[in-house]
């Protein structure tokens, strides 16, 4: 599968491709709603922040508990009704009156079941374009979430600005439903990947075999680490500059659909490989600039050329792909996308925390500078690997 074209006429994948851009508008219009409802009624930053990336911290439970059922569901089911539990919880969420702890235990349900939810989806996807296609396919659903983000906040921030935040989440789980409907008529039902029921003892043990092997231990560490600590310089815009955070995300997202486009459907595949840890670098190096507060169009600059390195994604998940039993392709990418996400939860909360000792400049240079020593650390761990492994000379 070499272009678009080819990718959009391949049975399934665009309504499969419809319906998740529909989930993730409706994610960020009830994820901004939500902050906005709770900060209304406790003034507090703290609990707005946790109210909106508390998902992400709660990934982790998910992926040490639920993931096998990945692969132990069927996918069209399953991508049926999880969207309607999404909306049901959302629409709840809407309620006068709501308890702000009940808030928080919707939230935190909610995240659980996308731990799931994630694995499902992408196993699918790999089933619809068989691993040859999956990183085109990919790319395109990173490009699409940056697009369906952008038109996210913009709606619902113009719903809560114009009507309120509950009817915002009412409209996001009117999403939710579409999406559910969507898959339900346009995907033919598949059989489960795997057989048995999900549960505990099959997560762990999946988990245990997926991390049993070095190769893909360092893909989860370089889909993960250096990701998430960049992430946490991104969640310090706010603070770095007040006035123009919203500009620095629209170059950060600028960068980040580049670097998508140039891995997905610029770099030939036998280039691919190699650029791996390469724009891991690039996604931390520009970073350290921040240390001499530059000004904003220089700051912009640096956060989109920063921002390509996220293509390393790409590179990476087609390695786990390629590492991975067709059997737990599911498991295996909701383990990358549940650790990825914890991950970026932790290193906002770790950088939040920095920049209150410090900086939002200096908090930014330390997380960049970290994420760039996990990338070198990783690569010297995979050549010191590859000279083991590499046949003698003259045999």
């Amino acid at each position: 599968m070499r272009n678009y074209r080819e990718l959009f006429r391949t049975p399934e994948f665009t309504p499969f491709f419809l319906a998740a851009s529909a989930q993730t508008v409706a994610q960020t219009m009830g994820g901004l709603a939500l902050g906005t409802l709770v900060y209304r009624a406790t003034e507090s930053p703290l609990l707005s922040a946790v109210s909106m990336f508390g998902e992400s911290l709660v990934q982790v439970l998910g992926a040490m508990f639920l993931l096998s059922a990945a692969d132990r569901l069927p996918p069209r089911a399953a991508l049926t009704a999880l969207p309607l539990l999404f909306a049901a919880g959302t629409a709840a969420m809407a309620l006068p009156g709501l308890p702000i702890w009940s808030l928080f235990a919707i939230v935190l349900a909610m995240g659980l079941v996308k731990s799931v939810g994630g694995g499902v989806r992408w196993g699918l996807l790999n089933e619809i374009l068989s691993k040859d296609g999956y990183l085109l396919g990919r790319s395109v659903f990173n490009i699409m979430s940056g697009l369906m983000q952008i038109a996210g906040y913009a709606t619902g921030g113009a719903l809560v600005a114009l009507l309120s935040p509950r009817i915002s989440l009412l409209v996001a789980a009117a999403l939710y439903v579409l999406a559910a409907a969507v898959v339900r008529l346009g995907l033919t039902g598949r059989p489960p990947r795997a057989t048995g029921r999900p549960s505990v003892s099959a997560t762990w043990r999946a988990n245990a075999l997926l991390w049993s092997s070095a190769p893909r231990r360092r893909v989860y560490l370089a889909l993960w680490i250096p990701n998430g600590l960049v992430v946490g310089c991104e969640s310090l815009y706010v603070s770095y500059a007040p006035d123009s955070a919203g500009t620095l995300f629209a170059f950060a997202a600028l960068g980040m659909l580049a670097g998508d486009v140039l891995v997905g459907r610029l770099v030939p595949p036998r280039l691919r490989p190699r650029l791996g840890f390469p724009l891991l670098l690039l996604l931390a190096v520009p970073y350290v600039l921040f240390l001499l507060h530059p000004p904003l169009p220089l700051a912009a600059a640096a956060v989109t050329l920063a921002s390509v390195g996220f293509g390393a994604s790409l590179v990476q998940q087609e390695r786990l792909v390629a590492l991975t039993p067709d059997a737990l392709t599911g498991h295996a990418l909701g383990l990358h996308s549940a650790g990825m996400l914890t991950m970026q939860g932790v290193a906002a909360a770790l950088a939040g925390s920095v920049a209150q000792l410090t900086s939002p400049a200096g908090a930014m240079t330390a997380m960049a500078t970290l994420s760039a020593m996990v990338t070198l650390a990783l690569m010297t761990a995979g050549r010191r690997e590859q000279r083991a492994t590499a046949p003698a000379p003259g045999r």
